[in-house]
């Protein structure tokens, strides 16, 4: 079999372009400890409700301007259903579910995290613009899907 000169030329680059990058990611996850992040928190979707801290959800203020928010997603809804935060303030969502895969998002902003049982979700937000927020569930979790939502108000 003949390969033609120009063929040859392309599958050498590709195979040194390969090889290159895998030489850096090997370097870069075991020489250098470079790793994905994880966190990973689980928890008993059974009993998440009687579990701290997702025994008692809602909004806590752990520092100036800056808020954890322990909530729980369940059967069409999220506890707590209503937030109300002062502009500028940092929010730390500390999210995990007791039956079935959630979404949870909030448009027009980078929040977005799926919501599995059994794992705690987090994820950290500034609100620098002052309004009401929805949050919305953004998987389909079953008939009633559409009804959940929480506000969160960002006020003056």
């Amino acid at each position: 079999m003949h390969i033609h000169k120009y063929e040859k030329i392309w599958l050498w680059s590709g195979a040194v372009c390969l090889t290159i990058f895998l030489l850096i990611v090997g370097v870069s996850a075991f020489a250098m400890g470079n790793q994905p992040p994880s966190h990973m928190e689980t928890i008993d979707p059974e009993k998440a409700a009687v579990t701290a801290p997702f025994d008692k959800p809602g909004l806590n203020k752990i520092g100036d301007k800056e808020y954890e928010a322990v909530m729980l997603a369940q059967a069409f809804t999220y506890t707590p259903s209503k937030m109300k935060v002062p502009l500028g303030s940092t929010v730390h969502f500390k999210v995990t579910s007791t039956d079935v895969v959630h979404g949870f998002e909030i448009p027009s902003t980078n929040v977005n995290m799926m919501i599995t049982p059994g794992y705690v979700s987090e994820i950290t937000h500034t609100f620098d613009k002052p309004g009401k927020y929805l949050i919305l569930c953004n998987e389909y979790c079953g008939a009633g899907h559409q009804l959940m939502a929480v506000t969160l108000e960002v006020t003056l």
